[in-house]
């Protein structure tokens, strides 16, 4: 009769120590199986994920209603309009509305007066109080600019120039830094013309370092206006 009980108690003991064990690996498993859910994607694995420095994309997102893009905190850095629209305004005045430079150069994309008063922007205080306007006024020079080269568009989108690949977004950024006469200087005359703005930033800079965005769908205009 006792030798029946230790028997019995050696197996319960057994059997407790084998639904324990079950248990933790259970928990094991578990936790690597949701871990696993959570590791990042190798992007080099992911042709739809790798953008070549050299390639040019077209995307159907360039909006031009500014309740789109004010007051985000994202760090946009895709090939987006949006990402764009955002890295030149890093550049010009680390995204700041308020900027003015030393210079007397405005906001958030640092306009110059004259720039302003060619879009039907008089009031620069009133511009530089206001977001909404400082976008518009962004779209409204990005499409004088896309008028005004058009032709150089044309003919010069896809080329090699001292280095650089010449796309739209390009070409653009470089408008918006020196305007269309310096980007033409430029590609015109196949690089030998280095023109800068007066701080020393060139035409050439801002060609490679926006290029390959997208811009296809900002619509050329010859006179585009800024209304409050």
């Amino acid at each position: 009769m006792h030798r029946q009980y230790q028997d019995g108690d050696s197996t319960w003991k057994l059997q407790f120590m084998i639904n324990r064990w079950s248990f933790y690996i259970g928990i094991v498993v578990l936790i690597g199986f949701i871990s696993s859910a959570f590791k990042p994607i190798e992007s080099f694995n992911h042709n739809w994920f790798y953008v070549d420095e050299n390639e040019e994309l077209l995307y159907q997102f360039p909006s031009e209603k500014p309740s789109d893009y004010i007051n985000t905190s994202i760090p946009f850095t895709g090939k987006y309009f949006i990402g764009f629209k955002e890295a030149i305004a890093f550049k010009e005045s680390q995204g700041k509305y308020s900027k003015v430079n030393s210079l007397g150069y405005l906001g958030k994309y640092q306009f110059g007066k004259s720039t302003l008063a060619s879009i039907g922007i008089k009031d620069s205080m009133l511009f530089l109080r206001s977001h909404k306007m400082q976008e518009k006024a962004f779209i409204a020079l990005l499409k004088k600019n896309k008028w005004e080269l058009r032709e150089v568009i044309k003919e010069y989108r896809g080329k090699m120039i001292d280095g650089v690949r010449i796309t739209e977004s390009g070409i653009l950024a470089a408008a918006h830094l020196g305007g269309a006469g310096s980007v033409r200087k430029f590609l015109e005359s196949n690089g030998r013309k280095k023109c800068k703005d007066n701080y020393g930033t060139s035409v050439k800079s801002y060609m490679k370092e926006f290029g390959g965005y997208e811009t296809h769908n900002i619509k050329p205009e010859s006179s585009p206006k800024v209304t409050k």
